[in-house]
């Protein structure tokens, strides 16, 4: 494996550190900014849509700068937002500091995505795209519960301290490359217009739907995660961190099996992973009080549900062959569009249903997504009856 690809995953570590700590931070937030949990929710709705607008906004805006420029730039905006973030007076100014942030990030994630197809052979794609997703779930198991820890210590602000200096090792190391090989570069590069019709593969918005279902059924609960366990299971806020950390380990493993498995057996893959997701996000709703309950699916459904988003995601980068510079941006919004509406229908469901509606809303959102993959597979089958096996190819 290229060593520029664990370098992005360096970067990204960090990044995804800032996306997801808010999971573990959001009660002490409310309070001391003197907002709801459902407002203080929409700052990871917010980076979201940051990440959402963001990516094909920037891919498109430096998709003719060296690859090194455009990612050196995105990281030191990225890390300049954080300091805004946590001089911050009042919500306000937080929220637009982490769009920002998120817009930053959005295009250091596009650039770097665009770059795996060009450097890495087509069988080892998928295992490619787990370092780099990699970097997201170690942010879940190291990064997420540090600063859960360090923001009932010291506070918020110091989280947000916290993440601008972690990234200066990976700003110093990308500066500390030299010369790059920018693979961008090399060959002639389709049209901007070109890249755009992409969109219209039908197999490429099927595979972006459902990233977006399955993600916004990851979104929905992790984000409130901390809250569930302490409102219904009556978990201690002390061992929150904890709860976040084994989230993540089994993220971890959900991320490896699919940079194992996915390139020739992806279909599989969701349509067993689906099944287990919706089961499981029921389970943990029905018997959300059961503090061992929440311990052990919680681990569960971080494996599962990585699983599943992230051969998801692997399928749209593949799907989006015709877009070499964007494809990396359609990635990285069938991911972030789903953190988007995920928060979001958390927030409504934890107000209307209290601490276990934020579970039974991703059970409904995984349901969204099996019955959309279930349709898509009579389609595929519909012209004619593929053999055994036609799907995992």
């Amino acid at each position: 494996m290229p060593f520029l690809v664990y370098l992005l995953a360096l970067a990204i570590f960090a990044q995804g550190t800032s996306e997801f700590m808010l999971a573990g931070l959001l009660p002490g937030m409310a309070v001391e900014l003197n907002v709801s949990l459902g407002t203080t929710g929409l700052l990871t709705s917010g980076f979201a849509l940051g990440m959402v607008v963001g990516a094909p906004t920037m891919a498109v805006l430096v998709r003719d700068l060296p690859a090194k420029s455009a990612l050196l730039g995105f990281l030191a905006v990225f890390v300049a937002a954080h300091v805004i973030g946590a001089l911050a007076p009042g919500f306000g100014l937080l929220l637009i500091s982490r769009v920002i942030a998120a817009v930053a990030n959005a295009g250091f994630v596009a650039i770097a995505m665009s770059v795996i197809p060009r450097i890495v052979p087509p069988q080892r794609r998928a295992r490619a795209l787990a370092v780099l997703l990699g970097g997201t779930t170690l942010a879940l198991i190291a990064g997420v519960p540090l600063g859960a820890w360090a923001g009932n210590l010291w506070g918020w602000r110091a989280v947000l301290w916290g993440v601008a200096a972690i990234c200066l090792p990976a700003l110093g190391a990308l500066g500390w490359m030299g010369r790059m090989r920018d693979p961008r570069q090399q060959g002639a590069t389709p049209s901007l217009r070109r890249e755009l019709t992409a969109l219209s593969s039908p197999e490429l918005r099927r595979m972006i739907a459902l990233a977006v279902l399955a993600n916004a059924a990851v979104f929905c609960s992790y984000t409130y995660l901390a809250v569930v366990a302490e409102r219904a299971a009556g978990i201690s806020s002390a061992l929150i961190p904890l709860l976040l950390a084994g989230f993540g380990v089994g993220a971890l493993c959900g991320v490896t099996l699919t940079g194992r498995f996915a390139d020739r057996h992806w279909s599989g893959i969701l349509s067993v992973g689906m099944i287990v997701a919706i089961v499981g996000w029921v389970g943990l709703a029905v018997w959300s009080q059961h503090a061992a309950v929440v311990w052990v699916l919680s681990s569960a459904m971080g494996m599962v549900s990585f699983l599943v988003g992230s051969t998801l995601i692997s399928r749209v980068l593949a799907s989006a062959g015709a877009a070499p510079t964007l494809g990396g941006a359609f990635s990285t919004v069938a991911l972030n569009l789903g953190a988007v509406i995920g928060p979001v229908l958390g927030g409504v469901a934890l107000s209307r249903l209290g601490a276990p509606g934020p579970l039974w809303a991703s059970a409904v959102c995984m349901i969204g997504a099996a019955v959309l993959w279930c349709r898509s597979l009579k389609e595929q089958a519909a012209p004619s009856t593929p053999e055994k096996g036609t799907h995992d190819d």
